[in-house]
C-alpha cells in the first residue's frame, strides 16, 4: 500500500478543535485520524443507501414481562437464522434485559429486520449500528 500526500486548508478554530479530540481520545496523529474519518465516511456512505452486504449490531433494551415479547424476538431470529450470527442477553433487574444481536446479510434487509423488533411493543430502545463489509 502507498500512501500519498496531500495538503489541506482547515480553519484555525476547526484545527485547534480536532487537536483537542486527538489529545482527549488518544487518537494518534493527524494522518491516522483524518484516514480514520475518511473510512468511517465511506462505511456509512455505503450503508446509508442501503447498498451492499453489512454487519451490523442491533442493540434491544427491553420489558421481558411485556407478553409475549420474548417469544417474538426468539421468533424473529429464527425467522433470520441466516442473518443473526450471535445474540448475547443479559438480565438487568427483575424486569429489563439487554439484549444484542450480530448480523449479517444485505443493509436493507438488516434494517428492515431491525426497524420491526425496535417497533415491538415493551421495547423501551433498540438502535442498529451497521458497518459495510466492503472497506
Amino acid at each position: 500500500m502507498t500512501l500519498e500526500r496531500i495538503t489541506i486548508a482547515i480553519e484555525d478554530e476547526l484545527l485547534a478543535g480536532f487537536e483537542e479530540l486527538l489529545e482527549r481520545r488518544s487518537l494518534g496523529n493527524r494522518s491516522e485520524a483524518i484516514r480514520d474519518l475518511i473510512r468511517r465516511r465511506l462505511v456509512e456512505d455505503d450503508v446509508e443507501n442501503d447498498e451492499g452486504e453489512a454487519i451490523a449490531s442491533l442493540t434491544l433494551l427491553y420489558d421481558h414481562e411485556q407478553r409475549e415479547l420474548a417469544e417474538r424476538l426468539v421468533e424473529a431470529g429464527h425467522a433470520h437464522r441466516a442473518r443473526v450470527l450471535s445474540t448475547l442477553h443479559v438480565h438487568l433487574d427483575h424486569r429489563l434485559c439487554l439484549e444484542v444481536q450480530v448480523l449479517q446479510g444485505e443493509a436493507a434487509e438488516l434494517r428492515t429486520y431491525a426497524d420491526h423488533l425496535i417497533a415491538l411493543r415493551g421495547v423501551k430502545h433498540g438502535k442498529l449500528v451497521l458497518s459495510s463489509t466492503e472497506i
